[in-house]
């Protein structure tokens, strides 16, 4: 039935296109306009005057039929018009299609050529006039022609295609021959038509003939009878016309990559499980498909009568979660659809994300696949956060878009049979987000020196960062200051071909104009840690290849380093700007275009897989290692942070992590410098009370910190010093639920807990904070995990000791992939290759994912210990331990579970504490009550009490100093 419609439609193409031949011929013959026999009589004189004697009576006779009969010429302008609008018409079929058949375009051919042929009813009767030698109308009429020509082109071609490709491929032929036959028989049946309708019915009063339609006429005719033809077309395929429309949509808005195409099957059943970022996602797929899809669509969502009978025209399976009768019908309908070999997509997160993340899949979507044999294709659409129809901004609808035309990609997976649970289906999807947004991050993520620029532009006269020294930049400022210490690092300090370019200066001010300066100027930063000793400083020196450090002379007099490179010191470039390069920055800050200024800055010459820095890790666990992260990592991560914790152009970030921590030089810099919000900074975060001063002061909104600084600020700072704080993040190790609990009661605000390591730029998951989570369908949060992936990031967890993928809820070593891991470690592939296998990152964190995709860390790797055969955990026993001994109280005390080897059992839990109200046999009791087997549960000689436990300068315990504290201890 599909191929005789097709066939139907071919059959109409050849039978208006031959009516047209025909007719404009007729056309043509009538448009010349008939001049009376005295024109024709004074003209004779003087076209004799000019001929030779012998010639006068030949040229008179032709001038007779010239004046009065149509000349052969007179049809070429008009034929060459509708055959140029065939050639233009298919083009743009072809190019409309792509790699499939758009059916589409065929009422849209239908309706061009029903408009355009009552349109040559309007034409003017006379197009050529010999009395002035002007075609009156001739223009007109060749324009109509055009465009009826291009819409029948646009009408045919799928036609066509649609009948090579559905044909059999053993019938093929015979369908073809009979297609034939039917179209000439068509072409047959309009030139008797058009007999008909031409057929003489009067004679005028020379006694010529009249016939019953003239060409005008006919045409009017044709444009007629192809309405209801448009209207039939528009009935039999609602969603292709639908999809058309979505097509030209998309065109002017957006621009659309369709990858993994080949995943969707040419035939039969399949149910497509897409993520859901806006209103119009089910739109785009049926863009993608050229077959029609079915939707699962919430029936709360489809109260308005036109929706309703759109969505009965697609054939829209509505469900209502309410009601549990309409879910098993809505279950078997779709069940059904798949069955008959129909496309079918549900929504299986249930709404639409509020944060950019993929929420957790309704378990209920796999009855649909009960006694269903369809394969389930994962789909993800990415790049549509911060269209308008996406919740970007705290809102649907109301803004303006970010880039027009918008840049998204639509990534099909491959086909998944008999999925073994809905963890599996969601993992599939994830699995293309991640590929979908490393692909973007790529290719159209805009380059994190290029959104400073622009950033600073935007702000040019706002604030944009301050620092606990008094100093105050507005957008613009920062940009200046920038621009003119790039200029004088290359006059004055840094070679032409220099890469590396150490940095030692704490987060303030001039920290963040020095790494701003070095990206404007293509160089790579090293922020080294002024933690560490001179040796293990002068070893990443000397791995990195810097020779000099840009530092500060005040700074340097509180150190005690001795660096194998040259010192740069920032004081002495204070007199060195001169008037020329204060009148130069000034002008490309404050008056160049930004695209003026990148371009002079030869910006466009970065690519987004060049490394930006070099960020050394903290060695908790080891020696340090240098991490390269790119343009690309830096910019995916600051970009996901933005979406999830939804940042507004009134927040005010406060720094205080030093920028050689991945988490400070990824938010604290890059964060503030490309995003409408502003920052505060402070050079030490132990200085608790400076950094109360500096959150009053600037009204800081968002705070990153680590559960080891968060206990000295609930100690030290004042209630009303904190109390313009929205969002608090922690990281870098777990954060005690009473502590969260303590720092809400006194502050009013639950910190949140997210989880990252320098290889992962630094963020890979994190907590919604309660502030930011608005209007969600799902929770976002979950305590005691460490939150879900960012958008297009996705985590698994594999067994120990096979290696095999985990269930849900099952403790293995946790990976991570996405656009946020590293390009690799500095001059060390084979370390690279050993912990990122096939975009895959190795944290050393064993952790487990739930039902709802949160991530849950059990421990590291190291942080295990192998007792009588069974692997303890450290974190479970500290966890314990802390709520017992009251470590999240203020002014509780702090605690480590660390391990020593013994010649009994293999290893030996030992307990680092600060001074506790408890004993340690009280502790001991707790812990056997709480369920804890005795193999988790230390001895009484194992608690080990220090003044204070070591930590490293991001904030972390220092695991390998604990370990060699134990060791010394016992």
């Amino acid at each position: 039935r599909p191929l005789f419609r097709v066939a139907l439609g071919i059959l109409f193409f050849y039978s208006v296109g031959s009516l047209a031949q025909l007719n404009i011929d007729q056309m043509a013959q009538e448009a010349r306009k008939k001049l009376p026999a005295e024109a024709i009589a004074a003209l004779l004189p003087a076209a004799a005057a000019h001929q030779p004697q012998q010639s006068t009576e030949s040229h008179q006779k032709e001038l007779r039929d010239s004046a009065q009969k149509t000349r052969e010429t007179d049809k070429i302008p008009l034929l060459v018009a509708l055959i140029l609008g065939v050639c233009v018409g298919s083009v743009l079929a072809g190019l409309c299609s792509g790699d499939h058949v758009e059916l589409g375009l065929v009422p849209l051919g239908a309706l061009g050529i029903a408009i355009t042929s009552g349109l040559l009813f309007t034409v003017p009767a006379t197009l050529f006039d010999p009395e002035t030698s002007q075609s009156n109308g001739l223009i007109w009429a060749c324009i109509l022609l055009f465009i009826l020509g291009s819409s029948a082109g646009l009408f045919s071609v799928p036609l066509d295609a649609a009948m090579q490709h559905w044909s059999p491929r053993e019938s093929r032929g015979s369908i073809l021959a009979a297609n034939n036959f039917l179209t000439f028989s068509g072409i047959l049946l309009s030139s008797l038509l058009y007999a008909g309708l031409r057929a003489p019915v009067l004679t005028d009063a020379a006694g010529n003939p009249i016939p019953l339609f003239n060409p005008h006429q006919i045409f009017l005719l044709a444009g007629l009878f192809t309405i209801p033809v448009f209207i039939y077309i528009v009935l039999i395929i609602p969603q292709a016309t639908i999809r058309f429309l979505v097509i030209l949509l998309s065109l002017s808005f957006y621009r659309i990559r369709v990858y993994g195409k080949e995943n969707l099957p040419a035939a039969g059943g399949a149910l497509l499980i897409p993520n859901h970022i806006t209103w119009i996602d089910a739109f785009f797929l049926l863009r993608a498909s050229s077959r029609p899809i079915r939707m699962v669509a919430l029936s709360s969502n489809i109260e308005n009568r036109w929706v309703r009978w759109l969505c009965n025209l697609f054939g829209t399976i509505l469900i209502n979660p309410t009601k549990p009768k309409m879910v098993i019908m809505a279950f078997r309908e779709a069940r059904e659809a798949l069955n008959n070999g129909e496309l079918v997509c549900i929504f299986p997160e249930g709404g639409m994300t509020r944060s950019g993340q993929v929420q957790a899949f309704k378990p209920g979507m796999m009855k649909i696949l009960d006694g269903a044999n369809a394969p389930v294709v994962p789909v993800y659409l990415d790049g549509l956060w911060g269209s308008i129809f996406s919740f970007e901004g705290e809102k649907f609808f109301w803004k303006w878009p970010k880039r027009f035309p918008y840049p998204m990609t639509i990534h099909f997976g491959p086909p998944i049979r008999n999925p073994d649970d809905i963890h599996q289906l969601r993992q599939a999807v994830l699995e293309q987000g991640a590929a979908a947004v490393h692909k973007s991050a790529h290719e159209n993520m805009e380059l994190l020196t290029r959104l400073f620029i622009r950033q600073c532009k935007s702000r040019k006269r706002l604030p944009k960062i301050a620092d606990s020294t008094g100093s105050e930049l507005t957008g613009g400022d920062v940009l200046l200051r920038s621009l003119i210490l790039r200029r004088l690092l290359r006059r004055h300090t840094l070679g032409k071909d220099e890469q590396y370019v150490g940095v030692l200066v704490p987060p303030s001010a001039p920290g963040f104009l020095v790494n701003m300066a070095l990206a404007l100027d293509k160089r790579i930063s090293v922020n080294l840690n002024y933690t560490v000793s001179s040796d293990v400083m002068n070893a990443c020196i000397k791995m990195a290849g810097i020779k000099h450090v840009i530092t500060s002379r005040k700074f340097m007099e509180k150190m005690d380093f001795r660096l194998n490179a040259e010192i740069v010191y920032l004081e002495d470039f204070k007199d060195k700007p001169t008037a020329m390069d204060k009148a130069v920055g000034y002008t490309q800050a404050h008056f160049w275009p930004a695209r003026l200024l990148e371009a002079s800055l030869g910006l466009g010459s970065i690519k987004p897989s060049d490394v930006l820095t070099i960020i050394f890790t903290s060695g908790s666990t080891g020696t340090p290692k240098g991490v390269m992260l790119t343009y690309a990592n830096i910019g995916s991560n600051v970009e996901a942070i933005n979406q999830v914790l939804h940042l507004r152009p009134t927040d005010c970030l406060v720094g205080i992590l030093p920028f050689f921590h991945s988490f400070g030089y990824t938010v604290a810099l890059w964060g503030v410098g490309t995003l409408d919000i502003r920052g505060a900074y402070h050079y030490s975060p132990l200085d608790a009370r400076q950094i109360a001063k500096l959150i009053a002061k600037y009204k800081g909104t968002l705070f990153l910190t680590t559960p080891t600084f968060l206990r000295s600020y609930l100690r030290r700072c004042d209630k009303e010093d904190l109390a313009s704080l929205e969002v608090v993040v922690c990281g870098a190790e777990k954060l005690p639920m009473d502590l969260a609990k303590t720092f809400e009661e006194k502050f009013g605000v639950r910190p949140v807990e997210g989880y990252g390591t320098t290889e992962l730029s630094p963020v890979a998951s994190v907590n919604v904070p309660p502030s930011r989570s608005i209007d969600n369908f799902q929770k976002d949060s979950l305590e005691g995990s460490v939150g879900r992936p960012l958008p297009g990031i996705i985590a698994k967890t594999t067994h120990l000791e096979t290696g095999a993928d985990c269930k849900v809820n099952e403790s293995g070593m946790l990976w991570i992939k996405g656009p946020n891991v590293m390009k690799g470690y500095l001059d060390q592939p084979e370390l690279t290759a050993q912990v990122i296998k096939d975009g895959w990152y190795k944290t050393g964190d064993v952790a487990f994912i739930d039902a709802d995709g949160f991530i849950h860390i059990t421990g590291r790797e190291s942080r295990f210990s192998k007792i009588g055969g069974e692997m303890v955990p450290h974190i479970k026993v500290e966890e314990e331990l802390s709520k017992l001994a009251g470590c999240g109280e203020e002014g509780g005390p702090q605690l480590a579970v660390t391990s020593v080897a013994d010649e009994k059992k293999g290893e030996r839990l030992i307990v680092i504490h600060t001074k506790m109200a408890k004993t340690p046999d009280e502790l001991r009791k707790g812990l056997s009550e709480a369920g804890l087997p005795n193999l988790f549960i230390p001895g009484s000689d194992s608690f080990l009490e220090v003044p204070s436990l070591p930590v490293l300068g991001t904030g972390k315990v220092d695991l390998r100093g604990l370990k060699e504290l134990a060791k010394e201890l016992k």
